[in-house]
């Protein structure tokens, strides 16, 4: 394989466009007219922790692959338990065979050697970037994806924005409001907030005019809404089997509340446990296990969303990638370039996005990571103007300082 060329699809032809270290570019006018502006979502899922994207998008043309990794490499497809063929070039982990139907259909795509252009290989710092939207910058208060609900078109609603977890996290941190559910079987439980002594507490406290007040009542109704939707849900499927654990859980309650309130233009959700540097694991094991729960979560967050899996678009991302080279333990440890997985009616699937850099020793970044040749904000840009459709004029607030060249963008977004 040429590693200086294009990744390609199965027949040959080119399935990318050169970007390099591209950011976003000017949206023409007619394009974006076509983009359903009330309806379009976007669900963001954050695989904490830096999983290995090597070894979810296999270059198994790659002779350098193997030869780095001796105990964890997946095998080129046609082997026992080989990687699923997407280009002759690349392919997916075996655990992710559930998805192959997605990218059959051509509703599942990946930008390889993508992630931050920061050179930071802490878990903290990385994470941060990534949800500020800022990289190398600790200064910024708040997350992108808040940012991104100011300008967004249509109507807006007090509910915008769902994240799942206790806790409102980074990139959705800042001055508009956004609702939170627990995650697991506890996520349609009652809060404190719920008791009647407490919300009369809180009630009182935050009755002013101030941005504060608001900003309490508005969550304390976004959060009503949410209970409801779930509680319904609840007695829907009582009659049916009882629902999956874990990832397919929380997708599954993510899926129900987008599908049932249109106002819901942006949801996130995060998993940990990808820090892999001891047992990782090849085609089974430790990474593998992860990886099927991962798959069956997306496939039920599609398949949950119905009717609005073709207006909405999932994107996967981790704050970095693993080294190239397997470690003595069998595991890898914390690298730079990585793998962003897109899925959803709107993407141009069926296609690996971006520009490959090879593996060998005068390509790897410091000598042994991936490269990154595609800015993760490149991507989000494209999501943002294309499908979302948020003036250019917006983006520079969304992404400070994210210089957007004339040239040069992605298009795996269809229509």
């Amino acid at each position: 394989m040429d590693r200086r060329h294009f990744l390609r699809n199965g027949l040959g032809a080119a399935a990318v466009i050169p970007i390099g270290l591209s950011g976003c570019v000017a949206v023409p006018e007619k394009r974006r007219a076509g983009v359903a502006a009330t309806e379009s979502r976007m669900i963001v899922v954050f695989l904490r922790g830096a999983v290995d994207g090597l070894s979810v998008v296999v270059p198994h043309g790659e002779r350098d692959y193997y030869a780095l990794r001796q105990t964890t490499a997946i095998q080129p497809p046609g082997k026992t338990n080989g990687a699923i063929d997407l280009d002759r070039q690349f392919g997916m982990h075996p655990a992710l065979a559930k998805l192959a139907p997605l990218w059959e259909q051509r509703k599942l795509a990946f930008v390889h050697a993508c992630g931050s252009p920061d050179p930071t290989r802490s878990h903290f710092d990385a994470q941060e970037f990534m949800e500020t939207g800022t990289p190398g910058r600790k200064n910024t208060t708040d997350g992108w994806m808040n940012r991104l609900l100011g300008p967004l078109p249509g109507e807006h609603a007090i509910t915008q924005a769902v994240s799942l977890g206790d806790t409102t996290p980074r990139i959705l941190s800042g001055a508009t409001p956004v609702a939170t559910l627990p995650v697991g079987r506890d996520a349609g439980k009652p809060i404190a907030l719920d008791q009647p002594q407490w919300r009369q507490a809180f009630d009182r406290l935050y009755a002013g005019n101030d941005e504060l007040s608001a900003a309490y009542r508005s969550g304390l109704l976004a959060h009503q809404e949410l209970i409801a939707d779930l509680t319904a849900q609840d007695a829907n499927s009582a009659m049916g089997a009882p629902a999956a654990t874990g990832f397919a859980l929380d997708a599954s309650h993510l899926a129900w509340v987008m599908r049932r309130d249109a106002r819901i233009r942006l949801g996130f959700l995060a998993l940990g446990g990808w820090d892999t540097h001891a047992a990782q694991g090849g085609a089974n094991g430790q990474l593998a296990n992860r990886l099927r729960a991962l798959s069956d979560g997306l496939t039920t967050l599609a398949s949950e969303l119905g009717p609005a899996f073709k207006d909405t678009v999932v994107v996967v991302i981790s704050e970095f990638g693993r080294t190239a080279k397997e470690n003595g333990n069998g595991g890898t440890d914390h690298g730079h370039g990585n793998v962003v997985w897109l899925m959803g009616g709107p993407i141009r699937g069926g296609r690996l996005y971006g520009t490959w850099p090879g593996l060998s020793s005068r390509e790897l970044y410091e000598g042994r990571d991936l490269a990154v040749t595609t800015d993760f904000r490149s991507v989000f840009c494209h999501i943002a103007t294309y499908h979302l459709g948020v003036p250019d004029r917006a983006l520079e607030a969304v992404f400070p300082g994210f210089v957007q060249p004339p040239s040069g963008r992605l298009q795996f977004l269809a229509g």
